[in-house]
């Protein structure tokens, strides 16, 4: 992999200790934890815990090179160097320090990002999203205080609440990345606002998920996203792994069956409700669990008037609705990608091999809240949503240029390449199974 480049605190004037790239890979452990930023060697061990995005997400890199990954989580770079200095050990040899050419060309690439401007916002973009985000939300009220509770206005009801919780799940991501404000006092102050109040789940629960995830997408036993074995078998490692350590098992073979059973269906209405309330109580977190209850006090106070005991099967019908939306769109630009274990490869390669991009249109954007734009967004999480496409031919060409396949598809491929990568899982995994237990 790629070695930082020279790096830019203001170290003390003494002789820094040189170290391998050998030797940092060797401090990996929970209670021995060093990382790499621009070529400077990092003790995190005491730090992660007090990491603000979360000790798993920084302790994934433990033995690697993060310069990439602490770039793009990070706007205010000055700010936050402040905190790595007490933890600066070293610096990596200099005949190790080199970043390849990927990298570097890369870095370079970000270098003219800002200078184009698009780490900057539309203001005005993100006000009208959450404008018709409230005007969904008032339809799908008035609707049927206007004209009954009668299936019409029910079912015109459930799709205005539909669209405004998965329209909501993609503003909430846009503050949770901090990609919006200058200041991330006001992403966080909207991100408990959209995800919070009007969503009624947990921002702290969906931070400490989903940072892991852009950390090391599609990385087994890191991205969160894809600890999924308990149920499904996904990517060439997955299935060899599970077949090789269970004799007993799902049927994973039927699982592009059953995925349409228990997959898209319950995500939300059970399993997200389940891990955020689980999230919040053990971890004591009473402001995530304030702005909850806000939904649910709004939405009883609203419902129960027009639906009395329907307002619990109207509730999760519209979770059911937001999980399907959110569940095909999110797993086609990762379910057919590579899944496999810690390689400990480039930011770039790492994004794109886990990551393909949905045709852009007008639709295709609003209906993924331009998440059809995935390769650059996982690439530059910290970039405003509506900018993406601007650099998208950027990042061709650097693909071209580096022989990296950069995939586009179709909303329909993409959703039926989610079926088909879980059925070539479970053909794996059998084929894997029967060779390891036929005896």
């Amino acid at each position: 992999m790629g070695k930082g480049g020279q790096g830019t605190q203001d170290l003390e004037k003494k002789e820094v200790k040189k170290f391998s790239w050998d030797e940092v890979k060797t401090h990996t452990e929970s209670k021995d934890k060093w990382l790499v930023i621009e070529g400077q060697v990092y003790n995190i061990t005491s730090w992660a815990r007090k990491h603000p995005g979360g000790s798993r997400v920084i302790s994934h890199y433990a033995g690697q090179d993060a310069t990439d990954a602490f770039r793009a989580f990070h706007n205010n770079l000055d700010h936050v160097k402040k905190y790595l200095k007490p933890l600066h050990v070293g610096s990596i040899a200099h005949a190790d320090a080199q970043p390849d050419t990927l990298e570097s060309d890369f870095r370079s690439l970000r270098e003219t990002a800002e200078k184009m401007g698009l780490f900057k916002t539309n203001y005005a973009f993100f006000f009208m999203h959450l404008a018709h985000i409230l005007a969904f939300e008032a339809a799908g009220y008035l609707v049927m205080r206007q004209f009954g509770t009668g299936w019409i206005p029910y079912l015109i009801s459930l799709f205005c609440h539909g669209c405004l919780q998965a329209q909501t799940g993609w503003l909430q991501h846009d503050f949770g990345h901090l990609s919006v404000f200058k200041k991330s006092k006001w992403d966080h102050f909207f991100h408990y606002l959209t995800i919070g109040v009007i969503k009624g789940a947990s921002p702290h629960w969906w931070n400490h998920m989903h940072y892991q995830h852009h950390a090391k997408p599609n990385v087994m036993d890191k991205d969160p996203d894809v600890r999924v074995e308990a149920l499904f078998v996904i990517g060439k490692q997955m299935p060899v792994k599970v077949a090789q350590s269970k004799k007993k098992s799902m049927p994973y073979n039927w699982q592009q069956h059953y995925w349409f059973a228990i997959g898209p269906p319950l995500l939300f209405p059970v399993y997200f409700q389940f891990m955020l309330f689980r999230h919040m109580y053990t971890r004591k977190l009473w402001t995530d669990l304030f702005a909850v209850s806000l939904f649910f006090v709004r939405f009883y106070f609203l419902y129960w008037p027009l639906l009395g005991w329907g307002i619990i099967p109207f509730y999760f019908m519209i979770r059911c609705i937001e999980s399907h939306w959110f569940t095909w769109v999110a797993q086609s630009n990762h379910v057919p990608m590579e899944v496999k274990a810690d390689e400990s490869e480039s930011w770039m390669k790492l994004q794109i091999h886990a990551t393909c991009n949905v045709e852009q249109s007008f639709f295709n954007d609003w209906f993924t809240g331009h998440l059809n734009f995935q390769i650059e967004h996982h690439l530059f999480p910290t970039m405003p949503r509506h900018n993406l496409y601007k650099i998208t031919p950027l990042v061709k060409s650097l693909c071209e240029k580096h022989g990296i396949d950069y995939q586009v598809k179709s909303l329909y491929t993409a959703f039926a390449d989610i079926v088909q990568a879980l059925r070539n899982g479970g053909e794996l995994w059998q084929a894997s199974y029967e060779q390891f237990h036929s005896s």
